[in-house]
C-alpha cells in the first residue's frame, strides 16, 4: 500500500502545471541542501579540530557530550518553525475504503523524508565512530549511534505531535511557549544547564552502555503517541474543510501547506515572472558580498561586533527589507481584487512570513561560508537571522499597512524612483537602529556575547509569537486597507 500511495504522489507530480517550474525550484532547493549536508559532513569528521581549536583546554569527549542535547533542543525548535505536516497527502484517500492504520503508516514513514532527519547523523556519527568507538569500545560506540539516532527520531515525531496538538487547540501553543521561556530563564540564571544534563546523560551511557536502550524506548512511545492521535483525530470536519479549499499552487512541496502554499507560490511567481520584482531579488543577492568589506581579523579579534551587526543583518535579510518594503505596492493592480475576494487575510501575512523565512534561510546558509574566516561571523550571522525572521519580519509588514504608494511591474528597479516615499526612508531607521537597542546595553554591561544572544532570544520570542503579531498586524490592516486602496488607485 505503502508503494501505491508514492506513485500516486509522483503521479501527481508528473501531471501538475508549470511541472518545469517546479523541478527548478526543487533543483535549486537541492543544491542549497547539497551544500549543507557537505558543510555537516566536514563539521562531523572534523569535530574533534573544532573543539580543540574552540575550547582548548577541556575534554574533547566531554565537550561532544554537552553539545548532543543543545543541538537537539535547536533542531527541536527549527522544526516547529519549518517542518511540514503530511496531512495533505492523505486527504484524497479519507473518503475511500482503506483502513485507518494504513493511512496513519504512511504518513509516520512519510515524516521520515526530511532533510532535518539527515542531518544529525552527518554530523555525529563521525566523530563516535572515530573518537567513542575508539576510545570506549565497539559497544559504547555502537549504543552512542543508536541513541542518537533514536533523538533523531524523537525530535521528529515530538515536533510534528506537537504541532498537531497546537493546531487544535491554541492553549496548547502557549503553554509550549512558556515552558521554552521557563527553561531558557533558567538556562539564563545557570538554575539548570542543557550541557551539564547531557553531560550527566552520555557520561552513563559511556560507564553503562545499556542505559541507551532507553532512547529507542522514548523514541517508540512517541511514535506510538503520534500514530493514536491521528487515528482519533483523521476525519475532522476541520481537516475536510480545508482539504474542500486546496487549490494548486504548482510547486510541490507548497501544496502541503494548503491556503498558505498558494499565497507563498503566488507571491514566488510574482517575483519570478516581473521586472520590477526579479530585478529587485536580483539585487538583493549582490549583498551577499558586503562581507568582504566589514569582516575584519583585527574587528572579530577585538570583538567590536556591533560594527558586525548591520552587515550581518543585511546579508542575511536583505531580501525582507528590500522585497518586505514595497509590500502590498507589489498586489497594487489587483488590490480591489484581494479585497473583495474570499482571502483570508490572516493567512496572507503568515505566508509573507513564510516568503521571509524562506529567503532569509537561503540567505543565510550561502553567507554561512564566511564561517570559514572566524567562528564568530557565524555566530553574528545566526543572531542576525533570528532578530530577521522574528523581528525585522514584522516591523517591514507593519510598515505595509501604511503603503499607499502602487509599482508598476513591468519596469526595473534600477534608477525606478517609483513607491519611494519618506515612509520607507523612516522605515530604514527602525530596521537598522532596533537591532543595537538589544545589543548595545547587554554588550556594555556584560559582554559581547550576551548582546548576539539578547538578539537571538528577541528573534525566537517574535518567532514563537508569530500568531500574535499577524492578529496585530491583521488589525491594523483592516483600520487602513480601504485608504491603502485608494492610494493605489491614484497611481
Amino acid at each position: 500500500m505503502f508503494i501505491k500511495f508514492l506513485k500516486h504522489q509522483w503521479t501527481a507530480f508528473v501531471r501538475s502545471n508549470n511541472k518545469n517550474s517546479t523541478i527548478a525550484v526543487q533543483l535549486l532547493m537541492g543544491f542549497i541542501f547539497l551544500y549543507v549536508v557537505c558543510i555537516s559532513i566536514l563539521a562531523g569528521y572534523n569535530m574533534e579540530t573544532i573543539i580543540i581549536h574552540i575550547v582548548p583546554d577541556k575534554d574533547v569527549i566531554l565537550v561532544f557530550n554537552g553539545v548532543i542535547l543543545y543541538y537537539f533542543a535547536f533542531d527541536f525548535l527549527i522544526r516547529l518553525q519549518l517542518q511540514d505536516l503530511p496531512i495533505l497527502a492523505i486527504a484524497p484517500y479519507l473518503h475511500l475504503n482503506i483502513p485507518k492504520h494504513k493511512l496513519v503508516s504512511f504518513l509516520n514513514i512519510r515524516a521520515l523524508f526530511s532533510g532535518f532527519n539527515i542531518l544529525p547523523l552527518l554530523i555525529f556519527f563521525p566523530f563516535i565512530l572515530l573518537k567513542i568507538n575508539h576510545v570506549h569500545g565497539l559497544f559504547a560506540g555502537l549504543m552512542y549511534l543508536l541513541a542518537i539516532f533514536s533523538l533523531m527520531l524523537l525530535n521528529n515525531y515530538s515536533a510534528l505531535y506537537f504541532k498537531r496538538l497546537s493546531a487544535q487547540n491554541f492553549r496548547i501553543g502557549l503553554y509550549g511557549f512558556l515552558f521554552l521561556c521557563v527553561i531558557g530563564l533558567l538556562e539564563y540564571f545557570n538554575f539548570s544547564s542543557i550541557a551539564s544534563l547531557s553531560n550527566i546523560i552520555f557520561h552513563t551511557l559511556i560507564l553503562h552502555p545499556l542505559t541507551g536502550i532507553i532512547f529507542p524506548i522514548l523514541a517508540m512511545a512517541i511514535i506510538s503517541w503520534n500514530s493514536m492521535f491521528l487515528k482519533k483525530n483523521l476525519y475532522l470536519e476541520e481537516l475536510k474543510s480545508e482539504t474542500q479549499k486546496k487549490t494548486g499552487t504548482d510547486f510541490l512541496y507548497l501544496d502541503k501547506l494548503g491556503e498558505t502554499g498558494d499565497l507563498l507560490a503566488l507571491d514566488i511567481k510574482l517575483i519570478l515572472r516581473n521586472k520590477r520584482s526579479r530585478s529587485t531579488v536580483t539585487k538583493s543577492l549582490l549583498f551577499i558580498f558586503y562581507g568582504l568589506l566589514f569582516y575584519k581579523q583585527k574587528v572579530l579579534d577585538t570583538n567590536q561586533f556591533w560594527i558586525l551587526i548591520f552587515p550581518a543583518a543585511f546579508m542575511t535579510g536583505n531580501m525582507i527589507m528590500l522585497y518586505g518594503q514595497f509590500m502590498f505596492g507589489w498586489q497594487s493592480a489587483e488590490f480591489d481584487g484581494l479585497l473583495s475576494g474570499k482571502i483570508n487575510m490572516k493567512i496572507f501575512f503568515k505566508a509573507k512570513f513564510l516568503l521571509f523565512t524562506l529567503s532569509s534561510t537561503i540567505l543565510t546558509a550561502v553567507v554561512s561560508l564566511y564561517g570559514l574566516i572566524s567562528w564568530k561571523i557565524l555566530a553574528i550571522q545566526f543572531a542576525m537571522y533570528f532578530y530577521n525572521i522574528g523581528i525585522t519580519s514584522v516591523i517591514v509588514l507593519f510598515f505595509a499597512t501604511r503603503n499607499y504608494s502602487a509599482l508598476d511591474l513591468s519596469k526595473g528597479s534600477t534608477m525606478n524612483w517609483q513607491g519611494v516615499t519618506a515612509s520607507k526612508m523612516i522605515m530604514t531607521l527602525p530596521l537598522f537602529l532596533s537591532p543595537y537597542i538589544i545589543y548595545l546595553p547587554l554588550s556594555l554591561i556584560i559582554n559581547p556575547y550576551w548582546g548576539l544572544a539578547g538578539l537571538t532570544i528577541a528573534g525566537l520570542t517574535g518567532l514563537f509569537t508569530q500568531d500574535y503579531w499577524i492578529e496585530f498586524l491583521f488589525k491594523e490592516f483592516t483600520k487602513r486597507k480601504y485608504k491603502i486602496a485608494e492610494g493605489f488607485r491614484k497611481h
